[in-house]
């Protein structure tokens, strides 16, 4: 793909773009790479009540942007526990161990903003695999491999009992 590959200016709307569950949490696909010339990539995340979106994780070439729509946000970020509400940004630098979870009993929504693009591909194939509680963990090692992802799988438990959250979580209808 080129780097300079964009596509012209549209109105995505509420209902507009793929829709998928990585098996905690939901996924559309809004603006991908080559939307962007590479340089960002935009995904909405629906999240059922208490839900947590992943174990502790970080990524060694992009940085996340989680901005709040609607509900109340946990992120575990380093060390330090954030909470953030409709409005509020969230950033989660490269090569940070951190996680994020529903805070609430409602459901809640944020917009992932990825940059540079390319990781909203991990969640495309991620949900090909069925989400994280159906894959296989052998392919979700390798697709973390792929995407320069390194993840915890044993600091879900900790991190369930901690923020009373659930792992996996439901889908968000």
């Amino acid at each position: 793909m080129s780097s300079s590959t964009t596509t012209g200016p549209r109105v995505i709307g509420p209902k507009d773009g793929k829709a998928g569950f990585l098996g905690s949490i939901g996924v559309r696909f809004m603006i991908d790479g080559p939307d962007a010339g590479e340089r960002l990539s935009l995904v909405e995340h629906p999240m059922g009540p208490r839900a947590l979106a992943a174990p502790l994780h970080r990524h060694l070439r992009e940085d996340e942007y989680s901005f709040v729509l609607e509900g109340r946000i946990g992120a575990l970020l380093g060390d330090e526990v954030v909470y953030a509400g409709p409005g509020d940004l969230v950033f989660k630098p490269r090569n940070q161990w951190h996680t994020f979870w529903n805070a609430g009993d409602e459901p809640a929504r944020l917009l992932e903003i990825i940059s540079p693009a390319g990781f909203e591909r991990f969640f495309a194939e991620l949900v090909d695999l069925g989400g994280v509680a159906q894959a296989d963990p052998g392919d979700v090692a390798a697709l973390c491999a792929r995407y320069e992802l390194e993840m915890d799988p044993d600091s879900v438990p900790g991190l369930v009992e901690r923020f009373g959250v659930r792992f996996p979580g439901d889908p968000v209808v």
